[in-house]
């Protein structure tokens, strides 16, 4: 894949990663618009590298607030510790399943199935779009209503939390997130934290815990597509028809690096964009962008 295009899939990835609007269903629609396949093994590890640079770039980011409300003593961290493997082993009992049951049905009679060959359906990622976009909506717009209700829920956690989101918050978030799973559009941070903002908690203690998570999911997700790219060479090896397989992790790795600058750049104003007090309006920003996508696909993409 050409360096040029690499460098807008990165840029559309760090400006999009930080903000509840999913990054990597923009990153879907301009793959799309640049006649690449995002079902694709090789595309798809771009993609999962991608968010592997801005993660690294969301770590140098939260480090600070991590090390003040997880690390400061072991106490902090055992509360924290307990809570991301709950949330964790939520997301992996209800996102592995839900992906099983897509397979098996929404493929069924393929031998080959999985679920990145979703991810090239426009259609699918509009309906994720405006369905992450109704519940920031929700939750931004109650969060607005409900501010004193909002204050005290925060200061009751605080209580038995210190920094940290409570177990049924995190349990809630955990959850929302296997959700989140199959479906490209359905904005993972964008859920999560509102999830745990209708549970109860501060959005800023929500937002914080909801990158720990990610940076947590991240590895296990990495290495499925690097198995799976590695497969696909195999059997396009058997076919007759080799994948350069070094040049697509080397196209993944560049891809990655340029991921974390663009992050690194939109953390700098993107992060307070919009957000206290007006969260809701992400969740009209996604559905207008549920609209775009749902007329891209009507065009043919």
């Amino acid at each position: 894949m050409p360096l040029l295009k690499v460098l807008v899939l990165a840029v559309v990835q760090g400006l999009a990663e930080l903000l509840p609007v999913s990054s990597s269903a923009h990153v879907v629609v301009a793959e799309k618009l640049m006649g690449l396949d995002p079902s694709s093994p090789a595309m798809t590890l771009v993609l999962v590298m991608l968010h592997t640079g801005t993660m690294f770039a969301v770590i140098a980011y939260f480090w600070n607030q991590w090390k003040r409300a997880y690390f400061s003593t072991g106490d902090a961290f055992a509360r924290f510790a307990i809570r991301a493997v709950w949330a964790t082993a939520l997301t992996a009992a209800i996102g592995y399943p839900i992906i099983k049951v897509i397979e098996k049905t929404a493929f069924k009679g393929m031998p080959k199935a999985e679920i990145e060959m979703l991810f090239s359906r426009l259609d699918l990622v509009g309906a994720a779009l405006l369905v992450a976009g109704l519940l920031i909506l929700f939750a931004g717009l109650k969060e607005r209503d409900d501010e004193k209700r909002t204050v005290l829920a925060y200061e009751r956690a605080a209580s038995r939390s210190g920094d940290n989101v409570t177990f049924s918050q995190a349990g809630w978030m955990g959850a929302v997130q296997g959700l989140c799973l199959p479906f490209r559009g359905f904005s993972r941070s964008g859920a999560t934290i509102s999830t745990g903002m209708l549970a109860g908690a501060n959005r800023e203690r929500a937002e914080r815990f909801s990158f720990a998570l990610a940076v947590i999911l991240t590895p296990p997700v990495i290495l499925r597509e690097v198995l799976r790219l590695l497969k696909a060479s195999h059997e396009a090896a058997a076919a007759g028809t080799p994948l350069d397989l070094h040049a697509n992790i080397a196209v993944s790795l560049i891809g990655m690096v340029l991921s974390f600058f663009a992050g690194l750049a939109a953390l700098r104003w993107l992060s307070s964009w919009l957000e206290n007090g007006r969260w809701w309006l992400f969740g009209v920003y996604c559905m207008v962008a549920s609209g775009v996508v749902f007329f891209l696909h009507h065009l043919g993409y």
